[in-house]
């Protein structure tokens, strides 16, 4: 979920809303008069109020603005992830990173332990999103940002979503390839309830990991649509049972009412059992 990063008071509420992850933003809803005072509040928002297990992550602006300033205040307040925003190349993923690791080796963390977010928002980073994906080990996930998208392409947003559909499905594949996570682009329209939710199911058939949202209110429409169902949560469980019997009998074929089990019912079956487990379906002595 996004959080304007001058808002105090969804700074400190933002665990609240049921979010898995939560970007503080210093770029675009920030004004320029603004971001000085948004960096130190944020900074201190990471260092003082307590996320639990809800991801922080942070969009900075370019380099050629306050970027640098806007890495060092973050890395320094342990936020778990910076978000670049419109990546075009490679090039800009290894210049974000090497500012990241002078920050820690300054301030004696760890190289590696802040991880990087890629927004691809035009046509010139749609064309480079194999190579973004690939451009650095921190790098756990590339998102696509629709209303840039759509400007530099000379056209808008439409309720079918047909033109996000090239975007969307190249940038899928490059994470995919790089074995990072995709995210989908924001909704805008917090009114249209319906429509985002039509959405909701339209990136997740494609096979993005999750979506952006804007509001609290859209939170549960997003966990209740990748939640998966009671029957699929009893399937995967049959399926990881059956491995289990496989195993136990040292045998290498698996069966489950008479059809052989295969690896991608495998893998079909352990990420259903993932996402039951992140939304407290099941527990894991169910499994």
């Amino acid at each position: 979920m996004f959080v304007p990063g001058m808002n105090a008071a969804m700074l400190r509420d933002a665990p609240l809303y049921g979010a898995d992850s939560i970007m503080f933003d210093l770029e675009d809803a920030v004004s320029l008069k603004e971001k000085d005072a948004a960096r130190i509040l944020v900074h201190f928002a990471l260092r003082t109020f307590d996320y639990g297990d809800v991801e922080t992550v942070v969009r900075i602006n370019g380099l050629d603005s306050t970027g640098c300033q806007d890495i060092e205040a973050m890395v320094t307040a342990g936020v778990n992830v910076i978000r670049l925003p419109k990546t075009e190349t490679a090039q800009d993923i290894i210049d974000v990173d090497k500012v990241i690791t002078e920050m820690e080796k300054k301030h004696d963390i760890p190289v590696g332990t802040t991880r990087m977010m890629a927004a691809i928002e035009s046509a010139e980073g749609v064309l480079n999103a194999r190579e973004i994906a690939k451009a650095s080990d921190r790098l756990i996930g590339i998102a696509l940002g629709a209303e840039d998208y759509v400007t530099n392409m000379k056209t808008k947003r439409y309720p079918d979503g047909q033109e996000l559909f090239f975007a969307r499905s190249y940038i899928l594949h490059a994470a995919r390839a790089a074995g990072i996570a995709a995210i989908d682009t924001v909704f805008s329209d917090v009114n249209d309830m319906e429509g985002f939710a039509r959405e909701v199911e339209l990136i997740k058939q494609l096979g993005f990991d999750g979506k952006s949202v804007i509001n609290p209110r859209q939170i549960p429409v997003v966990n209740k649509i990748y939640a998966p169902t009671e029957k699929e949560i009893n399937h995967a469980k049959d399926v990881i049972r059956a491995i289990r019997e496989a195993e136990a009998k040292s045998s290498g074929v698996i069966s489950l009412n008479g059809k052989m089990v295969d690896k991608p019912i495998v893998e079909r079956a352990e990420r259903v059992i993932a996402l039951a487990l992140a939304a407290n379906l099941i527990s894991k002595e169910e499994i």
